[in-house]
């Protein structure tokens, strides 16, 4: 099985549309938006199928990311028939690649805090990336003692790895 990774553009948009639908999310519009910002969209294909994107976000809201001015690798999906293959490595390194090529000397990620992300917190950590030392955010804004917050997509542990 190879795996091949492409640069999106506009004319990608249905298939991001569809690799979305496939692992259960919709948000109309959201791809047209992200090709009017300073991100990059990739796209893996296995075996000439679109399995996987990600999105490398270099205006990312998070403020930590914003004032240290770290590129934030953001919505990485893979499709579940195709999870652990390797997929997902490629595509983070893919965005290294391409953040190194920008002279950036650090690179974010979030990841949830369910257990539906216990793969992905695992990965992280052994391609060496670690918490940046502020804890649980949600919606990229830090959670406080006190608060009740939604165990969602947006509870979510910010990580750091320098490159």
């Amino acid at each position: 099985m190879e795996i091949e990774i492409r640069q999106a553009d506009a004319g990608d948009t249905s298939s991001l549309y569809q690799l979305y639908d496939s692992i259960g999310k919709k948000h109309e519009g959201y791809f047209e938006s992200l090709f009017e910002k300073d991100c990059v969209v990739l796209i893996a294909s296995l075996d000439k199928q679109d399995v996987a994107f990600g999105i490398l976000n270099f205006e990312p809201k998070y403020n930590l990311y914003k004032k240290l001015e770290i590129p934030e690798i953001q919505d990485l999906n893979v499709i579940p028939d195709v999870r652990q293959k390797g997929v997902a490595t490629a595509l983070v390194n893919a965005f290294e690649e391409m953040a190194e090529d920008q002279e950036v000397t650090q690179i974010g990620i979030s990841v949830g805090l369910t257990k539906d992300y216990g793969p992905a917190q695992r990965l992280y950590v052994k391609m060496g990336y670690m918490p940046d030392g502020y804890g649980a955010t949600y919606d990229r804004e830090g959670v406080t003692y006190g608060q009740a917050y939604t165990a969602d997509d947006d509870l979510c542990l910010m990580m750091i790895k320098d490159l």
